[in-house]
């Protein structure tokens, strides 16, 4: 994250965070950091509820949600920021109430619309990072322009079944989204979630990797996933990386090469 004044953290924060502060990789400075940073989320199924509980509990000082979907009986098998009481509610009212209860000293921002090139430009300039929780390619292309046009990073993820990967992207040095995918793929080729079935718990596993990611981008801290991918095979209960790189004839950031 950029430099940007660093608020103090109060009493009350220093109590909940006790065992950041304590923590070597983050401290004083690293809290502080977190407390400053501005983080929109982008989709609040199952991705989006781990990321947001966690960056939430993590002290994430202002948390952007956008969905335009309401909550389904059918959600809650692996969509767990949200409960029985939310049902037809939207889902950013769900999240931002839940995330309210669970820490009363961050700012929660709700954008009930689908997140699109025009929305996005407007919405995720007010942000230092996007973490992606979404489902379909049309809004992840969405994602990397938009993060591409301000300068921001993506920390993208993305689930089918058993298996699920992430990876953090368009970042100055990395590759793209659409140095991965360079084009969607046709319309019906690939079998949407309630096609193909998911486990309920394996969003909940890259959804919390997606967290740690943004946080530690955040703080400073580790080796980020910056040119690599991280695959996980639930079925088997490995994780595999796969190097990947800037392509220098991708259509979206190849222009960075030159």
């Amino acid at each position: 994250m950029g430099p940007r004044e660093l608020p103090e953290l109060t009493p009350s924060e220093r109590d909940r965070y006790a065992r950041h502060l304590v923590l070597p990789a983050i401290g004083e400075e690293g809290q502080r950091r977190l407390k400053a940073a501005r983080v929109l989320v982008v989709g609040l199924g199952g991705l989006g509820s781990s990321i947001v509980l966690y960056l939430a509990g993590a002290g994430v000082g202002r948390i952007g949600v956008i969905d335009d979907d309401r909550v389904t009986f059918s959600n809650l098998q692996r969509q767990i920021v949200h409960g029985e009481a939310a049902l037809d509610r939207p889902k950013v009212e769900s999240v931002a109430a839940r995330l309210a209860d669970l820490n009363a000293g961050i700012v929660v921002e709700p954008f009930p619309e689908r997140f699109d090139r025009c929305n996005g430009r407007r919405i995720a300039a007010e942000y230092d990072l996007i973490v992606d929780g979404t489902d379909n390619f049309d809004t992840r292309y969405a994602i990397n322009e938009v993060c591409l046009t301000l300068g921001i990073p993506y920390v993208y993820g993305a689930i089918f079944r058993l298996d699920g990967q992430l990876s953090l992207l368009c970042t100055e040095e990395g590759p793209c989204y659409r140095c991965l995918f360079p084009d969607p793929p046709p319309p019906g080729s690939v079998l949407t979630g309630e096609e193909a079935g998911i486990l309920g718990a394996v969003p909940g596993t890259i959804g919390t990797l997606q967290a740690t990611e943004a946080i530690k981008w955040i703080v400073g801290i580790g080796q980020l996933l910056v040119g690599r991918l991280l695959v996980y095979d639930a079925s088997t209960m490995r994780f595999e990386e796969i190097g990947i790189e800037r392509n220098p004839a991708c259509p979206a950031c190849g222009s960075r090469n030159s």
